[in-house]
């Protein structure tokens, strides 16, 4: 079992929400956070002063998947969250060692 983590600008949540359900994923988490990379922010102009926005508005979206999984949901990520600008965001793999659903007691990949 794998747990994919991706950072995605946040008006592409829907379209990424979307193709997931297409592809039958049906349990994500999803956490409003901020950060940079490359992007290193911008600068704004608010009632004629300027200020730098170091921190920007990403989505995090958190998917527990069977390994034979993982590169379908990658691709569908990858293609509905690409703009083709800076900022797009990232993609984290983890191995997840065990998953227990607290409601019947259900563990690894049945609790999923």
């Amino acid at each position: 079992m794998k747990l994919i983590t991706a950072v995605i600008k946040p008006f592409k949540l829907d379209d990424v929400r979307e193709t997931l359900a297409e592809i039958g994923v049906q349990g994500i988490t999803v956490t409003e956070v901020k950060g940079f990379g490359r992007q290193k922010g911008h600068t704004e102009l608010y009632r004629g002063a300027e200020y730098v926005v170091d921190f920007l508005p990403k989505i995090k979206l958190e998917i527990a998947a069977s390994d034979d999984r993982v590169d379908t949901i990658i691709e569908a990520i990858t293609k509905s969250a690409n703009t083709g600008k800076i900022g797009d965001g990232k993609i984290f793999i983890s191995k997840l060692e065990e998953v227990i659903r607290i409601r019947t007691g259900e563990t690894g990949f049945d609790a999923i």
